[in-house]
């Protein structure tokens, strides 16, 4: 996968508070990817907050997203490509529903180190990315691209972290849309809650079949859509579960298991297009 070397990023979209450090309590909910890497963190008795006893000052000549002007920036810099990724999807989603006949409201990302205020609580490294309704914004530390693949098990490569930041995009479409006003707090292999996690695994596949439309970058190769696909499964709950506690407790998911999350991103991919996401009886 790369960008396409003149596409112009706009780096407005990206709110870069790394290298401010905050104390505070740990986020409840988010319902993002990065959930599941809480999870897997308590169940080996760690304590994702030991690195934030304090709260550490501003560093110095720390890199800026601002400098990221290009399709070339983004396939340098991990920073850069996550507002490539941002741009391109954001990009689809106003022209999709545009086409609808309906309005997109803008989110952006916040890229945070170690962890950072959100109007749902304490974003956190130990949290990895998620989506939070309440500002409408996505928060993502990019060492999570580095724990996918040492915590989770996963390949990684540029596309696995495209479906990620994705992946957090589907829930704000979810959003736009008035589809995350039935959430529920219940877990189990038919939750809501799974329901939800498999659309925006779909959402995501959708925005991946048009991402070359969007002039950001080129069309994505079978070994692009295999580093999703890999992403997709190192996050499912069963084999997140069978990982860290050595079973598979299906009453205790909230994101569908590998396979579903697999099969759904796959529907989104191939169909590309939104109303086939509808995973309301998928279960």
């Amino acid at each position: 996968m790369s960008f396409r070397g003149g596409a112009r990023l706009d780096p407005s979209q990206v709110e870069d508070v790394r290298g401010r450090g905050y104390g505070g309590p740990i986020l409840v909910g988010g319902g993002g990817l990065g959930i599941l890497l809480l999870i897997a963190a308590m169940l080996l008795g760690i304590n994702p907050l030991a690195d934030y006893a304090g709260s550490p000052s501003a560093i110095d000549n720390a890199p800026s997203t601002q400098d990221c002007q290009t399709g070339a920036d983004a396939n340098r810099r991990t920073d850069c490509r996550a507002v490539g990724f941002v741009d391109s999807i954001q990009k689809f989603w106003s022209d999709e529903f545009a086409r609808r006949g309906k309005s997109y409201r803008s989110a952006r990302t916040v890229l945070f180190s170690y962890a950072t205020p959100s109007a749902c609580g304490t974003a956190t490294e130990a949290m990895g990315p998620f989506y939070c309704p309440d500002d409408g914004k996505v928060y993502l530390d990019i060492s999570f691209f580095d724990d996918l693949v040492t915590q989770l098990g996963a390949q990684g490569g540029p596309f696995a972290q495209g479906y990620v930041i994705a992946h957090e995009y589907g829930h704000h479409v979810q959003d736009e849309l008035g589809l995350l006003q039935d959430q529920s707090t219940g877990t189990g292999a038919h939750s809501q809650s799974v329901r939800i996690e498999l659309q925006a695994d779909c959402l995501a596949g959708v925005w991946a079949k048009h991402a070359a439309d969007t002039a950001y970058l080129d069309p994505p190769s079978a070994a692009d859509i295999a580093q999703a696909l890999d992403a997709a499964a190192a996050v499912g709950d069963d084999r997140v579960q069978q990982e860290t506690q050595g079973r598979v407790a299906p009453e205790r998911w909230t994101h569908g298991s590998s396979s579903q999350r697999q099969h759904w991103f796959s529907s989104g991919y191939q169909t590309g297009d939104l109303d086939a996401c509808d995973t309301s009886g998928a279960l």
